[in-house]
């Protein structure tokens, strides 16, 4: 690999390391006012989210590792290059969130049988609200740098964040029925949230391992034969192959060409196709095209 594509590439994973960095102290204290708050008033919903919110930080932690696997440069033992431990450690976010999911449920039961009644109290409501605007914020800010820079990381753990605001805004509601006098709701809104914090994890894999099985990339074949064949000397296109991450996808295809056409002249074309592509398809890593006679 080039020096500049190896500047290139640890500059990209620099960016998305400084992003991770400022959520992680973001989130942490996010979290640390909710528990401590949560654990003061005997509110399993508030210090169930704030666990959740204890989570995203660890989350970023297990991003920090993936870039640093990801950002290394191809080498003999990884051809491809090494992008792809991005979005294998982003599994890693996934499994934290079916743990703490879990431990939610096995706690909220446990509270039917040895009920609690929390000590709801304005405070409550305040670090909430406060709280649940900052993780508005962390979330649509690291969500559009990881559109921004083709992240699994970042666009997961934007999801992480999203499903955290959801669930703060549900403890809210539960303060609110709590302070009607309604203190059984909050196991119940618990084992709610624990179940939606599951069925994020559960997104967060279904994208990941569309990755790591080679699911078809590009799905749009048509814009590829539209390409190909606009390259002088390509006659027709089909066995159309792509696999890989948004940001990295490597394509192979069969172009049939003029049987009497030269070697050379066939090695040109497919130099030719392989430039327009990437040209048209910026996401594209690699292409490899199998030149074979039209009959």
């Amino acid at each position: 690999m080039a020096m500049d594509d190896k500047t290139g590439l640890r500059q990209h994973y620099n960016k998305i390391r400084k992003i991770l960095l400022l959520i992680l102290a973001l989130n942490w204290l996010v979290a640390i006012a909710k528990i401590i708050y949560g654990l003061a008033s005997r509110c399993s919903s508030m210090t169930a989210d704030g666990f959740h919110s204890l989570s995203d930080g660890t989350s970023n932690i297990i991003g920090i590792i993936g870039i640093h696997f990801a950002c290394q440069p191809k080498d003999k033992d990884h051809p491809y290059g090494h992008k792809k431990y991005e979005t294998f450690f982003s599994l890693g976010i996934a499994m934290l969130l079916f743990l703490i999911s879990i431990g939610l449920i096995h706690e909220s039961l446990g509270r039917f049988s040895n009920p609690v009644t929390p000590q709801v109290s304005a405070q409550n409501f305040v670090v909430m609200l406060i709280t649940m605007a900052v993780n508005f914020w962390v979330m649509r800010y690291e969500r559009q740098k990881g559109l921004i820079l083709k992240s699994d990381i970042l666009v997961s753990d934007a999801m992480h964040t999203r499903a955290d605001i959801l669930t703060s805004f549900s403890v809210i509601i539960t303060l609110v029925l709590i302070k009607m006098g309604y203190p059984i709701l909050d196991p119940i809104a618990t084992i709610l949230i624990a179940i939606f914090i599951a069925y994020t994890g559960y997104n967060i894999v279904r994208h990941s391992s569309t990755v790591l099985c080679d699911t078809v990339a590009i799905l749009d074949e048509k814009k590829i034969v539209d390409i190909v064949l606009g390259v002088n000397g390509a006659l027709n296109c089909h066995k159309i192959r792509s696999r890989g991450r948004d940001d990295d996808i490597y394509l192979d295809l069969h172009v049939q060409v003029d049987p009497q056409m030269s070697v050379g002249q066939a090695h040109q074309i497919s130099y030719a196709i392989e430039e327009a592509i990437k040209k048209g398809l910026p996401q594209v890593s690699d292409v490899l095209v199998h030149i074979e006679p039209k009959e």
